[in-house]
């Protein structure tokens, strides 16, 4: 079902089969549960860990500003080590969880985006397989270079608050510094963290290892680079329509935060927020189905063969586009008998 348009093949696909976006809702939103419940229970034992004085407690009770915060700040005296721990223990195990779902995910995700492109014939990218350990490769380079653009980005926090000595302050020239640093980080993260996710395809669709993903994916860009960045615009434009859409629509349960219960107020802004996050869901889906879409009209035009020349020697015979997919002990008129 190749269509003329790549972009609206990938629209199409959202709206034609639903359980594309609901399959991406239902790994991402499991493991997000996951991780929230999960930092929840960390916080509290954490919590339960603070040494709480006879005077620490006086001091919450009496409702001053000032006694209050001289509290808290004496009971966190001292835990900054076990937050430090706390963080990179968790950080470490939600990472290697999101690896492998992630994985997971993206091949049950891919796979049905392949067989909706392929129907009843066979796909044009190839047998469509797991590849679960390519996958998990892609991963972790992606939380690798998200941990390498954290380091930078604190370098460069650190580097510009240097710059703004006591002796010689220089407020503008720090903060200038430190936006040109998180702007050229936050570019460089982005598209590789794109490029990544963009090789997810060739693993599941096409059967390519790790690297080979990587590479596939340049060389797909080098080719139809156009038809890559206009399915990306108009993804892209829809998530920002999206976004907007959601921000106008949160305004209006923050405006009944003095009439209505907080529980109501919260409820109406989390409604918001969960059913924003399900449309960013859909339009991921539809922006990965796009690129199959693109994927399978570049193999469809590199499986045909030009027939350059007649059998006689004479002028090259006009262009002829044969198929591959055509089976070659199917009869034709010529092969049936009279």
């Amino acid at each position: 079902m190749q269509s003329s348009s790549p972009t609206l093949s990938g629209f199409r696909s959202i709206f034609r089969r639903p359980s594309l976006g609901l399959a991406e809702i239902a790994w991402r939103w499991s493991f997000g549960f996951a991780a929230s419940l999960l930092l929840l229970l960390s916080f509290e034992e954490y919590l339960k860990t603070l040494p709480v004085s006879t005077g620490d407690r006086w001091l919450l009770r009496s409702g001053q500003p000032g006694l209050v915060s001289q509290a808290i700040q004496h009971i966190l005296q001292g835990s900054a080590p076990r937050v430090v721990a706390a963080l990179i223990v968790f950080g470490l195990a939600m990472a290697t969880a999101w690896i492998g779902l992630a994985a997971l995910g993206r091949a049950v995700t891919l796979r049905a985006v392949e067989s909706h492109f392929a129907g009843d014939r066979p796909s044009e990218l190839g047998d469509p397989r797991w590849g679960l350990g390519s996958l998990a490769g892609l991963n972790l380079l992606r939380v690798a270079i998200t941990v390498a653009a954290g380091m930078v980005w604190l370098t460069a926090w650190l580097v510009a608050s240097a710059a703004a000595s006591d002796s010689d302050p220089s407020p503008g020239l720090a903060v200038l510094m430190f936006l040109a640093a998180t702007l050229l980080v936050g570019l460089a993260w982005s598209a590789m963290n794109w490029l990544l996710s963009f090789a997810t395809v060739f693993v599941v669709a096409g059967g390519e290892d790790t690297f080979g993903a990587i590479a596939a994916a340049v060389h797909l860009l080098g080719a139809r680079i156009g038809a890559v960045l206009a399915a990306s615009t108009w993804f892209g434009l829809a998530h920002l329509a999206t976004f907007g859409l959601a921000s106008s629509a949160v305004v209006f349960p923050l405006a009944f935060a003095g009439v209505l219960p907080g529980v109501v107020v919260f409820g109406g802004v989390l409604m918001v927020t969960l059913l924003y996050f399900a449309v960013a869901d859909f339009l991921y889906m539809g922006r990965l189905a796009a690129y199959v879409a693109i994927v399978e009209g570049l193999n469809t035009i590199s499986s045909r063969e030009t027939v350059p020349r007649s059998e006689d020697g004479g002028p090259p015979a006009p262009s002829i586009l044969v198929e591959s997919r055509v089976d070659p002990e199917e009869l034709i008129l010529g092969d049936v008998p009279w």
